[in-house]
C-alpha cells in the first residue's frame, strides 16, 4: 500500500488549497482515514478524520469550519479542502490510513 499526497503550495492568508491523497494498492473503503500535519521540530498534529463509509467526519478545533475532508466514489482518493487559510496552518500535511503514512505535501501560508 502506498499513500501519495499532492496539492500543497504557497498561498496568501485567506486563500484556499485542496490537498489530495491517492492510495495505491488498496482502497479507502476498508478503514477510516485521517489527515495530519507537522511543523518541523514539533509533534504531528491531528487535522481531520473520515469514516470508511464516508458519512462521518470530525476535525481538530483549530480547523473546524474552514477545512473539509472527503473521498471520491471509487475510494481511491481522499481530499482536504482548506479555506480561509492562516499562517499558523503552515505545515507538511500527511495522509494516514491504518498504519500507512504518505510522505506529505508542504503548505505555506504567507501573512
Amino acid at each position: 500500500v502506498e499513500l501519495v499526497e499532492s496539492g500543497g503550495g504557497v498561498v496568501q492568508a485567506g486563500g484556499s488549497l485542496k490537498l489530495t491523497c491517492r492510495i495505491n494498492g488498496w482502497t479507502f473503503d476498508d478503514r477510516a482515514a485521517n489527515w495530519y500535519r507537522q511543523i518541523p521540530g514539533k509533534d504531528r498534529q491531528f487535522v481531520a478524520f473520515i469514516r470508511s463509509t464516508g458519512d462521518y467526519a470530525y476535525y481538530d478545533e483549530s480547523v473546524k469550519g474552514r477545512f473539509t475532508i472527503s473521498k471520491n466514489e471509487a475510494n481511491t482518493e481522499m481530499y482536504l479542502q482548506m479555506n480561509n487559510l492562516k499562517p499558523e496552518d503552515t505545515a507538511v500535511y500527511l495522509c494516514n490510513w491504518v498504519e500507512e503514512w504518505g510522505k506529505g505535501t508542504l503548505v505555506t501560508v504567507s501573512p
